[in-house]
């Protein structure tokens, strides 16, 4: 192999990426193909998993078919109460719709972005970009994702404290700091606060409702980073904007959000906001 040659391949995007970007298999099923010698590259039968292929310049087969590689497409829904969360086709296997039955016209295999539990409704990302997937739900980003809450009952402002500082789960996890809370409006019988956070455990508001004897009645994510689901009817999409991809790309720690104002934002203050109603 020439010099170049491996230079261009250590730049260049994991062959099982490649088949999953195309469509021919997922992540997983494709390092099966490649085991099994199914696939070439340029004619040359590949069986390691570590090959990396440049999509525009290589050609690449399987089973003697040469693929065709997706254009990356990122998406926005405005997910409805009582839609699962799952790529697996337009229902699941209890008969429930899931988030693809609502992506009309759209042609390209794309999966959700994370998961919303079935009766949380807003912001959820689809996309065909692994990469960017990855990114944006690995805890190491700390990408920000903002919510509305309706909590049961009144709470109190050592309540909102606890919430705000972290709060031990049934599992004894323990919440890290929320990046910003504050209530938007309150009454004798619920609160609704808004809030923003940082990590992504399965059910993490609710349960984090239940540590501190609130229980979570409504639940809508907001924002992922900057990306809001503004102007769309429950069930609509969009695609994203060239600036918002790349806003999302730059999400991190705090300290290297350089492409997120949201989070820029101001702590919120316990109390800030708060109103009767």
């Amino acid at each position: 192999m020439t010099r170049r040659r491996a230079q261009a391949e250590a730049k260049g995007v994991r062959l099982q990426k490649v088949l999953a970007r195309a469509g021919v298999a997922s992540r997983r099923g494709g390092e099966e193909m490649i085991r099994a010698g199914r696939v070439r590259v340029n004619g040359r039968v590949v069986t390691e998993l570590g090959v990396r292929v440049d999509p525009e310049a290589d050609r690449v087969t399987v089973d003697g078919e040469p693929i065709e590689l997706e254009a990356p497409v990122y998406l926005v829904l405005n997910k409805p109460d009582g839609v699962v969360s799952s790529a697996e086709g337009p229902v699941d296997d209890r008969g429930r719709p899931t988030v693809m039955s609502l992506l009309h016209g759209v042609r390209e295999r794309v999966y959700p972005v994370g998961r919303l539990d079935f009766h949380t409704r807003g912001v959820l990302l689809l996309t065909n970009d692994g990469a960017l997937a990855a990114q944006l739900t690995h805890p190491r980003h700390e990408v920000p994702k903002t919510y509305h809450v309706k909590l049961q009952g009144k709470l109190e402002v050592a309540e909102l404290e606890a919430l705000e500082r972290g709060v031990v789960l049934d599992d004894g996890t323990r919440t890290l700091p929320l990046r910003e809370l504050f209530v938007i409006r309150e009454t004798a019988t619920n609160t609704w606060a808004q809030l923003c956070l940082t990590q992504g455990l399965h059910r993490q508001i609710r349960r984090m409702g239940d540590a501190i004897g609130h229980s979570v009645l409504k639940l809508i994510r907001v924002a992922v980073g900057d990306v809001t689901t503004d102007g769309l009817a429950e069930g609509e999409f969009r695609r994203l904007t060239k600036a918002e991809v790349e806003d999302l790309r730059h999400s991190g720690p705090p300290g290297s959000l350089e492409g997120s104002t949201s989070g820029r934002r101001r702590r919120g203050r316990l109390g800030a906001g708060r109103r009767g109603g």
